[in-house]
């Protein structure tokens, strides 16, 4: 069976994820229950590193790898395809998370408001 290249990538991202998406994902899991998420998640020709998609938002964690261009180029490749995005430092995740997850609920709240429903 053939994986198309993208799928592939996705699952090696999974497999080899960071401290800070590990971290980010449990915590979802266990603190956001009423949404569904995706990790690794290809919209376009990009991969975020998070996404809801009931409400087209895609969540990234930096780490200071990528270069602002870089930031700005995926986030414009995802808004054309209709997604949000929201972006989370590492050490926020680590150091941070209640304050990343108010930020993402607060988020969450107001795109589902906008379609009339809710994760």
């Amino acid at each position: 069976m053939s994986v198309r290249p993208r799928a592939a990538t996705a699952r090696r991202l999974r497999r080899d994820a960071t401290v800070a998406e590990r971290i980010f994902w449990r915590a979802l899991l266990e603190r956001c229950p009423g949404w569904r998420f995706r990790r690794q998640h290809p919209i376009g020709t990009r991969i975020a590193d998070f996404a809801c998609p009931t409400v087209k938002l895609a969540i990234e964690l930096d780490g200071g790898q990528h270069t602002e261009a870089d930031d700005a180029a995926r986030t414009a490749e995802l808004a054309c395809h209709g997604h949000r995005v929201i972006r989370f430092w590492n050490n926020d995740v680590t150091d941070n998370m209640d304050g990343v997850l108010e930020m993402l609920t607060r988020t969450l709240d107001s795109l589902s408001s906008r379609l009339g429903g809710e994760g």
